[in-house]
């Protein structure tokens, strides 16, 4: 799994307050010459980073690229290398980023392949005393944002407000066609099948894999579309093909924007963080410590979190979000009581197997 898809997933809450950001595409430079790089070095006063781009580098050009170079005099330049090409170069000792944005789930992958530098939490000040949650502060990454997969409904549609994953698999209660995601856009949905099966949020790990199996065979008839791309299902929600579905934060917000009668349900939401990884090798570690460290700055993770719908790591973040804000994100006080975290290490350690499992049950 590679996580392209945090770039595309929703449009930003306020598109003219990042009329000023560089957009960028392919290799390009923010605040700098404009040249591409060809290695992760140039000096110290230029980093470069790995990200999915689109609309998620465009609100971190503006809440944390632009003012850590002004403040430091460091340039940014992105880059929207697939994972797959940075673990290359590092075989070949030559990493071309110094430092990568991407999901706690990648970031696992690269650390058993030994393509991640430990981190040396001695030099991230910001997270001294801020009680940033421990599944963020891994060995080799540290997250930085959380976004989750939850459900949205149709509420003309549904005579009640669906309670969970429960209520998602309970046709004769809430009648209509579902839509669930398909093991090609992310790793399967085995979680909500557990929910609705009856285990408790915090009995899901280590997944039972063959009740899910059987949880999601109980669902299949009633499922319209397993969606393989981020924007379907609210595109699904908005023809009124299906009544309910699962989601990725943020990817109904422009239906309720435009007054579609669709809401989300945060309980039993499945949140997953993106964070900071340094690749071995990588040359300019001091600067890539700099900007890991000002991301974790209650005032920028708040910033972020205003023009992009994904939750701040830091909890005094929160304090400076107003409520409506604080609704859409997976870790406002609220929402992180009824949800749970993805455990990385289990998904690392059988994603393949599971999602070999799922085709072939799809396809049966």
């Amino acid at each position: 799994m590679e996580d392209n898809r945090i770039g595309r997933r929703t449009v930003l809450r306020t598109a003219g307050a990042l009329a000023a950001a560089t957009a960028v595409t392919g290799c390009g430079t923010l605040m700098g010459s404009g040249a591409s790089r060809g290695s992760s070095g140039g000096g110290k006063n230029k980093i470069v980073v790995s990200n999915s781009g689109g609309a998620y580098n465009d609100a971190l050009t503006k809440a944390l690229y632009e003012p850590f170079a002004k403040e430091t005099g460091i340039t940014v330049t992105t880059v929207n290398y697939q994972s797959a090409q940075i673990i290359a170069q590092v075989k070949q000792g030559r990493p071309q980023v110094d430092l990568m944005d991407n999901t706690l789930l990648i970031f696992q992958k690269m650390a058993r392949l030994d393509c991640l530098d430990a981190v040396d939490y001695e030099r991230l000040k910001s997270v001294k005393g801020a009680g940033i949650a421990e599944n963020q502060l891994q060995e080799h990454a540290v997250g930085k944002n959380v976004w989750a997969s939850l459900m949205a409904y149709r509420t003309d549609s549904l005579k009640r407000t669906p309670k969970g994953w429960a209520d998602f698999w309970n046709p004769r209660s809430f009648a209509g066609q579902r839509s669930l995601q398909s093991a090609e856009a992310d790793y399967p949905e085995l979680e909500f099948a557990l929910l609705a099966d009856g285990v408790p949020l915090d009995r899901l790990y280590p997944l039972d894999v063959d009740r899910a199996f059987a949880s999601m065979s109980r669902i299949r008839g009633e499922v319209k579309k397993f969606w393989n791309t981020g924007a379907l299902p609210a595109v699904l929600l908005g023809r009124k093909e299906v009544v309910m579905t699962s989601l990725w934060s943020g990817r109904a917000d422009e239906l309720i924007k435009q007054g579609q009668p669709v809401a989300y349900q945060w309980n039993g939401a499945r949140r997953l963080s993106n964070g900071w990884g340094i690749p071995k090798g990588a040359d300019n570690t001091d600067a890539a410590y700099k900007l890991m460290d000002f991301s974790l700055r209650p005032e920028v993770q708040a910033a972020f979190a205003k023009l992009f719908p994904q939750g701040p790591v830091v909890p005094a973040a929160t304090k400076l979000l107003s409520d409506d804000v604080l609704a859409t994100l997976a870790t406002s006080p609220q929402n992180l009581k009824t949800g749970f975290d993805t455990d990385v290490a289990w998904w690392d350690k059988n994603l393949e197997a599971v999602t070999k499992r799922w085709r072939e049950w799809a396809d049966a």
